[in-house]
């Protein structure tokens, strides 16, 4: 019988062999990054994206450094084609109110991003919406519903490659109006929304004075006569149930400079808005010198007519394409 006798390893041999042992643990990630089809390759790299986000293409895409990536220019060095369209919803809804025109927008070939706009205070909100304004590459148009469009109006400030800002059924504030007065409701009756169709719950707010405040929201009973008079009743009844509400210190906090005064704007009027009365929406859209349509619609005009929507998207992306 042959016996083997184990040979101490030197830490010369011990460096060499980890070494080897680095180059080949290199090796199989860059294959698992070039090779993305294997099952192996695409557990690994996911596993390696989740470890390290700032070098995972997928988290490039999405800004992770955007100091980084020139305006106009995607992480992979090509140009987008198309500017990428950023939806912030307004109160009393969410980011699937827009999930129609983002299928629409995505099938036509717009990068597309809808924003959970937190509703805590205008101020607030519109940083939080300026956070991830930054993060994406190239040109932006900038959508905003309802509230929503006071939101657009502030975060666009200091983003150079915001290119237009598209209003619908939206608040287009000026300086120093609050969403509470921007509609002057003795100059512009109408609206259906207040004591007799809202409820208030107590709730901590950060961007509140004091950090106290009260949540406002659509009453079940009135959510469809107010916000969604184009759908269903069962819709209405589902989206009254799951409506976010927003504070009073975002319905009363005054605006800053609009951004409309610097960047092209569009609005689309819904001209049967139990919330924001038509004649309001007119009168702040002209005063912004907005490209102005409408349509016969109720407040909820992204989910009752979301082709009306995409289409003055578009026409926005278009023209400052």
């Amino acid at each position: 019988m042959i016996r083997t006798q184990t040979v101490p390893l030197s830490q010369t041999d011990r460096r060499r062999r980890y070494t080897l042992l680095a180059l080949v643990v290199l090796l199989a990630t860059a294959l698992a990054v070039v090779a993305p089809g294997s099952s192996r390759a695409a557990g690994e790299s996911a596993a390696a994206a989740a470890t390290h986000p700032g070098t995972s293409p997928g988290w490039a895409a999405l800004g992770a450094a955007p100091h980084a990536v020139p305006a106009g220019a995607r992480p992979d060095g090509a140009r987008s084609a198309k500017p990428t369209v950023v939806l912030v919803h307004g109160a009393f809804a969410d980011s699937s109110g827009w999930s129609q025109s983002i299928t629409q927008l995505t099938e036509d070939g717009y990068p597309t991003v809808a924003v959970a706009n937190p509703l805590r205070g205008l101020t607030f909100d519109s940083d939080y919406v300026r956070s991830v304004l930054q993060t994406i590459p190239g040109p932006i148009v900038l959508v905003g519903h309802s509230y929503g469009g006071a939101v657009i109006t502030n975060a666009a400030r200091g983003v150079p490659n915001v290119r237009a800002l598209v209003y619908a059924g939206a608040f287009v504030p000026d300086a120093g109006e609050s969403i509470a007065t921007a509609a002057d409701p003795t100059r512009f009756p109408g609206s259906l929304l207040g004591p007799d169709t809202t409820i208030v719950r107590p709730t901590a707010n950060p961007a509140a004075a004091g950090g106290q405040d009260v949540d406002i929201y659509i009453s079940l009973d009135a959510f469809r006569r107010v916000f969604a008079g184009d759908v269903s009743a069962e819709r209405a009844r589902v989206m009254a149930r799951t409506q976010r509400p927003l504070t009073a210190t975002a319905n009363f906090e005054p605006s800053g400079e609009p951004a409309w005064k610097s960047l092209p704007s569009w609005d689309l009027i819904t001209m049967v808005d139990n919330a924001i009365p038509p004649a309001a929406q007119q009168f702040m859209a002209s005063r912004a010198g907005a490209h102005i349509a409408t349509v016969a619609s109720a407040h909820d005009v992204m989910v009752s007519h979301p082709d009306a929507v995409t289409h003055i998207v578009e026409q926005a992306a278009r023209a400052v394409s």
